[in-house]
């Protein structure tokens, strides 16, 4: 643990060094209406539009009417699915030098911006995708990029971080570069509110995931840390209520804001173990991931608290609690109101060792954990996660 703790340790410096920038936000309902206006100001000509399932259920019509208002040309690539291959991404760095491009639109949920993000990568950067896995190895600014997120959870639109898929392998890795953070962002809570119940649920507490990981790591500064606090208190106030009226603007439009906030810090604070093991559950079983970090992360907060007493006991009484225990315990209540599930029926005994051993390698040396755990301890927590 020693070599961890010691590159943790040189990697937070090197954290403070690196300037990490905001986008230019636009927020509000209709504000994806602002898209044309702000594409014409990084001087687009033609745009490619990154998208998914949004594309067939009209979101992206306010979009390109934007467009065709300032006279920008676009195209549409639909081909992204929840957790996008490598496969999504060398197609859509065809797409985008077929049609010739000059510009990138991400809207969708973190799939389509994480996507959109590494297709942007591997235009300027022409690598194999695996290649480009790790921090800081693109280095290139990317196309003018703008993102519109469809669900408050993955603050990908905040973010410098990307996460692809390599089903061959099984697994998930992230991409690390500040040059993946969008030019431009448009958060608009009409775009929000026929999420489904559970697809809300899991990107809400995927939102909560960032912003506990972010305030207890230990990469965390005084800027993160306020984020990490205002995200957390609107998730426990405006969750429950998105949840059980979807079209309840205010509550869509806080969760929005949350999302956001949350993103803003953990891209610079960075995350930890649930993070690290979601990504294993994911590109093994393909569990959705803030399904996969709602589940773990009461468990994971259990074993993390005596390490991070202080951080805990602040962040309950950010939502009026006294102590760390008490916090963990609203989580697994703000859980069950939620019906998110306390197992993983898909998980499988004979797996647990390589999910724990490659959960420690991406997490150990990379994320700034309050306290470590061994392989043994990861697959006594993971077998917790079988079905009964």
């Amino acid at each position: 643990m020693f070599l961890y703790k010691t590159v943790i340790g040189v990697n937070k410096q090197l954290n403070k060094l690196i300037t990490i920038p905001f986008p230019h936000v636009e927020t509000g309902i209709n504000s994806i209406s602002k898209a044309g206006e702000l594409m014409l100001s990084a001087g687009a000509k033609k745009v490619m539009i990154v998208t998914g399932r949004v594309s067939s259920m009209g979101m992206t019509a306010p979009l390109c009417d934007s467009l065709q208002a300032k006279n920008i040309d676009y195209a549409i690539f639909n081909q992204v699915t929840p957790d996008p291959t490598i496969a999504t991404v060398l197609n859509g760095a065809d797409f985008y030098k077929k049609h010739n491009c000059d510009a990138l639109i991400a809207l969708g949920g973190g799939s389509p911006i994480d996507c959109a993000k590494v297709i942007g990568a591997k235009v300027v950067r022409d690598r194999p995708v695996r290649s480009l896995a790790g921090k800081l190895k693109i280095r290139r600014k990317l196309p003018p990029f703008l993102a519109i997120p469809t669900t408050a959870g993955t603050g990908s639109e905040a973010t410098v971080a990307a996460v692809i898929s390599d089903p061959a392998a099984g697994q998930k890795f992230a991409i690390i570069d500040p040059v993946l953070l969008p030019d431009f962002a448009i958060i608009d809570p009409k775009l929000m509110t026929s999420l489904p119940k559970n697809m809300t649920a899991a990107t809400g507490m995927d939102a909560l995931t960032h912003a506990i990981e972010a305030y207890i790591g230990t990469y965390n500064t005084p800027l993160s840390d306020n984020y990490a606090k205002q995200a957390i208190e609107k998730i426990f106030t405006y969750l429950p209520k998105a949840y059980e009226n979807g079209q309840d603007i205010e509550a869509r439009e806080q969760m929005s804001i949350a999302s956001y906030e949350a993103g803003c810090a953990f891209t610079r604070a960075f995350v930890g173990y649930v993070h690290a093991i979601a990504h294993q559950l994911g590109g093994m079983y393909h569990i959705p991931h803030g399904l996969a970090n709602a589940v773990l992360l009461p468990e994971i907060l259990h074993f993390l608290q005596p390490y991070c007493v202080k951080r805990m006991n602040e962040l309950a009484a950010v939502i009026g609690l006294i102590d760390g225990e008490e916090f963990i315990d609203a989580v697994i209540e703000l859980n069950q109101q939620l019906n998110i599930p306390t197992r993983f029926p898909e998980l499988q005994i004979c797996d647990i060792p390589l999910i724990a051993k490659r959960a420690l390698a991406e997490a150990h040396g990379t994320y700034p954990v309050p306290g470590y755990m061994n392989q043994k301890q990861c697959e006594s927590l993971l077998r917790q996660f079988l079905a009964e």
